[in-house]
């Protein structure tokens, strides 16, 4: 399955990586957008669905990483959803 994956193990972690950050600082925005004067809940609902969306997003590249390692793979896809959608 890797082998036949165009990113390697390495771009994938970073990928991860990249993506939960992005995801983390997008919904720390969007709650800290909320306040802002009219336009707060708007700011609020986009940032805060690009985030969640860019949490999940880390999932799907983490996925691969894990698949070599067999009996293992569906409880550390499981953390990583669980790291995702609980930030």
């Amino acid at each position: 399955v890797v082998e036949a994956s165009s990113l390697s193990w390495g771009t994938r972690i970073k990928g991860f990586i990249a993506c939960f950050a992005i995801g983390i600082l997008c919904s720390v925005l969007g709650t800290l957008l909320l306040w802002v004067p009219r336009k707060g809940l708007h700011l609020f609902a986009v940032f805060y669905t690009f985030g969640n969306i860019a949490s999940i997003g880390s999932c799907v590249l983490h996925l691969p990483c894990v698949l070599p390692f067999g009996g293992i793979t569906r409880d550390l896809h499981l953390s990583s959803a669980f790291c995702s959608l609980w930030h």
